[in-house]
């Protein structure tokens, strides 16, 4: 039964109300006057009680507390307070590990430095393994690995084997076998009464999981175990077991002053640092060790590890400095380029200004906040150790740290904010360690500049949550969650404040800064799965279109490509600024301050650059024929209208539309400037455009063979689409090589889509009468485009005309040089007669007529 815990207590009737702690709800309430009582109301998780004016809520931490929890359902907590669960290591891979005892060790036969040893794994019968460890003995107790036992510290999966003509079935491991920490000179010993045939990971309490969490930029709070704890805690999952930190006074006032430049106070709001005198640094503690490694952690020295271990439990990155090889005072200021430091890592970095770092007398000692200096480290000969907690401003930490390619714990906490207000309790912590661990007598406590004390108080509606949630849930309840999170909640809700109580967010919490915070921290403990569905609610109207026609127009574009075989691919915004000229860009405004990396320095002009390097890509590995095609944005400026949405798409080789490759029944042709051209007439179609009043002339960009491309307008000045093989000027510019066409349909530039339709779609019908067709040969010139040879035959009876196509062209002696002839076939299909021959040929003089005007072409006898 869960134990009943005070959450609210609230006074307004001016008597003392005591409520002492029971089991379940059998609990004992004590009162100044106990006839004052007037109800009490028990709900699912807490009990209210009523006297003469006011309310006493009783609430288990939201929900029953649970005294035993699988990993199962501690993983789908976190999973459901926002704490993304990414993996779990189960420490299932230790399992197969035992505790064996070495029953002989005799002498290998063939070489002096093994023995071949009898052991006893628990099962009855004596296994034989061959080692070569120099504490191998009869009588020895340590731990056995069976064949087929994957070992790793080896990473090799065991195996029957013969070492010098004598077969091993298994091995008996050292410490380093198992990672549990660097030593191999021996195998492991233990005790004389292990339990032989135990598992080991059971006995030397390695079989604890570690869950790794993908913690999102806006919970800081959650880098630290205490934080995960409280959070579980809440949602009645365990107990908070986060002890207080304990105020150590010292001795004496701190040898070392530390100071704070005028150009770094900005940045260093405050600086605590202590001396403790007297340290003996080894080996941190075995509990210690073990929980570093779990995370995946080597465990360096006692100092080291206490700074590491604040940091993954508290969430408060520490640094310590050897005093003895700190020289004078401590300040922190601005960097000055070509300040140099020999990092922990034994890598140099090189400061430059607007950055910042430690100094003392002989020079730079410490990247702040981010990495401490070599030379001035602990290690084993360290007796006198400064201790310092610090406060740094997160968006010069991420800055510093991203240009010197330096990536730490520390910095990864620090640019995602720490907790000022545990500045000093965070460092009397990591003192109480070291006295505790390596010894040492602690000096007073010098702070420079002032730690901030943020005082943030939100007046809270309580009918948010229904309004922002749907779900009803008592202020008690609320008032518990929020308690049990580090909130603190003031007043009670009433008719005479428009029931609003104010909260108090804690120092830890810089996420939090609105009602919906506040709301958000509630659901997530409630839980969002408590959330019901519910329907809609009908407004008797007709819905809306939800989507934007440059929304809609996306969609379309995208549907209408990967039906023609294309494969869409999502590239990046930026490219190398050689590209970027090639393809009509490179402009100053449009390369990036900080790029990520020198091949994404400019934004992109084009759409085509990246998806030609991705078909060459793909043709360096084999897949010769690609066709892929990209819908997002391009930038031809710096302005908002210059960012244009565009559809564009590369095919290389054979890869058209009708199939690609080698194939038995005939070879897929190479691609060509017309595969470009149906890709671009789809989706202009797409997008609602009708392709027949759109005018497409030769030429295109500079990065498009200038006699087998083309341009898709509406006029001069509305450019719709280019299309075409790709310059070979380009292709080599590009690393590429051929055959490529590509096509850019410029989204924005088509015509906007009437709000109302002017005219209704006719019900489609089926004539049914004959059609006629009609075929008819023009000489004309041969630099007349067939496009309005068609256009002048079907406009010359749009009524009877359905279908004009040309299927023959023929340019010879006969018909003189610059000349050409051109065959059409002419359908006419009437609707509501059988045409006479004498209509037909009145419609055949029309086309004849029609052609002629429009073309100069004249009817080939």
């Amino acid at each position: 039964t869960p134990l009943i815990k005070v959450i609210m207590l609230k006074k307004h009737c001016g008597r003392q109300h005591n409520v002492g702690q029971g089991s379940g709800f059998g609990h004992e309430l004590l009162m100044h006057d106990e006839e004052q009582i007037i109800s009490t109301q028990a709900f699912k998780n807490f009990v209210r009680i009523r006297c003469n004016n006011c309310w006493i809520g009783i609430l288990d931490q939201h929900r029953p507390h649970r005294s035993t929890t699988t990993l199962e359902q501690i993983t789908d907590a976190l999973t459901m307070i926002g704490l993304e669960v990414e993996d779990v290591d189960d420490k299932s891979a230790l399992q197969p590990f035992v505790i064996a005892k070495v029953l002989s060790a005799e002498k290998h036969p063939d070489a002096d430095k093994l023995r071949v040893l009898s052991v006893d794994t628990g099962t009855g019968d004596p296994v034989q393994v061959v080692c070569g460890a120099p504490n191998a003995a009869t009588g020895l107790i340590g731990t056995f690995a069976a064949p087929g036992t994957y070992v790793p510290g080896l990473d090799v999966t065991l195996s029957v084997g013969k070492i010098r003509g004598v077969e091993s079935f298994g091995m008996m491991c050292s410490e380093r076998e198992l990672e549990m920490s660097d030593e191999h000179d021996g195998i492991i010993s233990l005790p004389d009464d292990a339990p032989v045939g135990t598992p080991f990971a059971d006995y030397a309490g390695l079989n604890d999981p570690v869950i790794e969490i993908g913690i999102t930029p806006n919970r800081p709070d959650a880098l630290g175990v205490s934080g995960i704890a409280r959070d579980l805690a809440a949602y009645g999952i365990g107990e908070v077991k986060t002890p207080a930190v304990q105020s150590i006074t010292g001795e004496g006032a701190c040898p070392v002053d530390v100071t704070i430049a005028p150009d770094a106070t900005d940045f260093c709001p405050a600086f605590g640092l202590r001396l403790v005198r007297g340290v003996k640094n080894g080996p941190s503690p075995a509990w210690m060790q073990k929980r570093l490694m779990a995370i995946g952690l080597r465990p360096i020295n006692a100092l080291v590890d206490i700074t590491n271990y604040m940091t993954f439990d508290r969430g408060r990155p520490l640094h310590v400095f050897d005093a003895a090889k700190v020289q004078g005072n401590l300040e922190v200021r601005g960097a000055n380029d070509g300040d140099d430091i020999l990092g922990l890592d034994g890598k140099t970095y090189a400061m430059k200004e607007g950055q910042f770092g430690i100094y003392d007398e002989r020079g730079l000692e410490s990247i702040a906040g981010i990495m401490g200096g070599e030379e001035s480290g602990c290690d084993e000969t360290t007796t006198d150790v400064l201790i310092e907690s610090a406060l740094w401003d997160p968006l010069t930490m991420a800055r510093t740290g991203r240009d010197l390619g330096i990536i730490t714990d520390a910095r990864y906490r620090f640019e995602r904010g720490v907790d000022p207000a545990f500045m000093v309790p965070g460092l009397d912590m990591a003192t109480q360690l070291v006295m505790d661990i390596c010894g040492g007598a602690p000096t007073l406590i010098t702070v420079a500049g002032e730690v901030p004390q943020p005082e943030f108080v939100i007046d809270f509606p309580i009918s948010e949550v229904k309004r922002l949630t749907s779900i009803d849930i008592p202020f008690v309840e609320m008032k518990g969650i929020l308690t049990l999170l580090g909130f603190w909640v003031a007043g009670m809700p009433s008719p005479d404040n428009d029931h609003t109580v104010k909260v108090a967010v804690p120092s830890w919490r810089p996420d939090v800064f609105g009602k919906a915070d506040i709301v958000e921290e509630i659901m997530r403990i409630h839980g969002v799965n408590r959330i019901a569905p519910q329907p809609l609610p009908a407004t008797g109207t007709v819905g809306q279109p939800v989507l934007t026609p440059g929304q809609i127009r996306t969609r379309n574009a995208r549907r209408a490509l990967a039906s023609r075989g294309l494969v869409e691919a999502v590239t990046w915004s930026f490219i190398p600024q050689a590209d970027a000229e090639h393809f009509g860009g490179g402009a100053d405004a449009l390369q990036l301050e900080n790029p990520i990396s020198t091949d994404m320095s400019d934004m992109r002009p084009s759409l085509l650059p990246n998806l030609m390097r991705g078909a060459q890509r793909n043709a360096d590995r084999g897949m010769a024929d690609s066709a892929m095609f990209e819908v997002s944005h391009v930038f031809k400026g710096e302005t908002p209208e210059d960012q244009l949405r565009c559809a564009a798409g590369i095919r290389r080789a054979t890869a058209g539309d009708r199939g690609a490759g080698r194939h038995w029944a005939g070879n897929g042709s190479a691609v060509t400037v017309y595969d470009a051209k149906a890709d671009a007439i789809s989706v202009l179609e797409a997008c609602g455009l009708d392709t027949s009043k759109v005018q497409i002339v030769a030429g295109g960009p500079d990065w498009y063979h200038p006699g087998r491309s083309g341009t898709i307008q509406l006029g001069p000045k509305v450019q719709l689409a280019h299309f075409g093989e790709l310059h070979p000027r380009t292709l080599e510019a590009m690393d590429a090589n051929g055959p490529m066409v590509g096509f850019e349909v410029w989204l924005d530039a088509l015509p906007a889509p009437k709000r109302k339709a002017t005219r209704t779609k006719p019900v489609y019908t089926q004539s049914v009468y004959q059609p006629v067709r009609r075929d008819f040969a023009f000489v004309m010139d041969s630099d007349v485009e067939a496009a309005k040879l068609l256009r002048a035959a079907a406009g010359a009876d749009k009524k009877l005309i359905s279908e004009v196509s040309i299927f023959d062209i023929y340019e010879g002696e006969r018909l003189g040089e610059g000349r050409k002839s051109v065959a059409i076939e002419v359908t006419m299909a009437p609707s509501d007669r059988t045409l006479t021959d004498e209509e037909i040929e009145a419609v055949a003089a029309k086309i004849v007529q029609s052609v002629e005007k429009t073309t100069g072409g004249e009817l080939r006898g």
